[in-house]
C-alpha cells in the first residue's frame, strides 16, 4: 500500500481541477481523492477564510469546490411575458428643433427589420446589418436628408397594447457621434426601470441613423433607423425581458 501513502502525501498539494482529474485514473485513485480533507486543502487555496469554520458550509468541501470553482454557465431564459405583437414604438426625430420624422411603428415592423439593404450601401454598413448582434431596424420611406452641421435629436417611447401603458426608451438625445466609415450617426440614453428592479441600472438604448452619401457636400441621406441594447441584451428574448422591466406609466 506504499503507493496509496504516496498519493495521500501528494494530493493535498494539487489544485482542485487536477485532483478531479486524478479521480478518473482508477477506482483506487478515486477512493483516495474523495477524502474531504483533500478537498478542504483545495478550497483553502481559493477561499482560505471559509475553511476556518469547524465544518464545511455545504455538505462536503468537495461539494463546495464543485459548485463554485468556476462561473456558472449562462442560464436559459424563461419565455418572455411580452411579444413584439404587444408593442408599438413612437419615434420622433428633430433637426434644429424642426420635426423631420415622426412615426408610430408596430413592434413586428421593428422585429422584421431591413431585410435587404438598398443599393449603394457601403460594405462596412452592410456587414454590420448582416452581423450576428441583435438589432431592430426600420426602413425610412420616404428618406430624408440632414446637413451635418445641424443638431439632430431623437425621442423614442414604447407602448403596450395589453395594458395601454407607455415607457420611455430615449428622451430627446442628440446624435453627437457620426461614424463616417460605417455610415451611422449614433445617440443613446439610459433606460429607466421599474422600482421593482432597484439594482438594475446603467443599461443604454442605442439608436442609429443609417445613411448614404447624398452627393452634396456635408449632407447625409438617411435610409434607415436602428435600435439595439447590446450593453445587456443580444437576443430577441433578452430585449423583450428588458422592455418588460421598464418603468411603465
Amino acid at each position: 500500500m506504499l503507493w496509496a501513502e504516496v498519493l495521500k502525501a501528494v494530493f493535498p498539494f494539487l489544485e482542485g481541477t487536477d485532483l478531479a482529474s486524478c479521480m478518473l485514473v482508477s477506482k483506487q485513485w478515486r477512493e483516495i481523492a474523495q477524502d474531504d480533507y483533500l478537498w478542504k486543502c483545495a478550497c483553502a487555496k481559493r477561499w482560505p477564510s471559509i475553511c476556518k469554520r469547524p465544518s464545511p458550509p455545504t455538505l462536503t468541501y468537495y461539494k463546495l469546490f464543485q459548485t463554485f470553482h468556476k462561473r456558472q454557465q449562462r442560464r436559459t431564459l424563461l419565455p418572455p411575458r411580452l411579444s413584439f405583437n404587444d408593442l408599438e414604438f413612437y419615434i420622433d426625430i428633430w433637426t434644429e428643433e424642426r420635426l423631420i420624422f415622426s412615426e408610430v411603428v408596430p413592434g413586428p415592423v421593428l422585429q422584421n427589420g431591413i431585410r435587404v439593404p438598398p443599393p449603394g450601401v457601403c460594405d462596412m454598413l452592410r456587414f454590420h446589418l448582416e452581423g450576428p448582434e441583435y438589432k431592430m431596424t426600420l426602413p425610412v420611406d420616404p428618406r430624408f436628408t440632414i446637413p451635418l452641421s445641424h443638431t439632430v435629436s431623437v425621442s423614442v417611447l414604447v407602448g403596450r397594447k395589453d395594458s395601454n401603458k407607455v415607457a420611455c426608451i430615449i428622451n430627446k438625445s442628440i446624435f453627437d457621434y457620426i461614424d463616417r466609415t460605417a455610415y451611422r450617426a449614433l445617440a443613446f440614453d439610459y433606460l429607466d426601470f421599474s422600482p421593482v428592479y432597484p439594482f438594475v441600472s446603467g443599461i443604454r438604448a442605442w439608436i442609429s441613423l443609417l445613411f448614404m452619401d447624398h452627393g452634396s457636400e456635408g449632407v447625409i441621406d438617411v435610409f434607415g433607423i436602428e435600435m439595439d441594447f447590446c450593453d445587456a441584451a443580444n437576443s430577441e428574448e433578452e430585449v423583450l425581458w428588458l422592455f418588460d422591466m421598464l418603468d411603465w406609466k
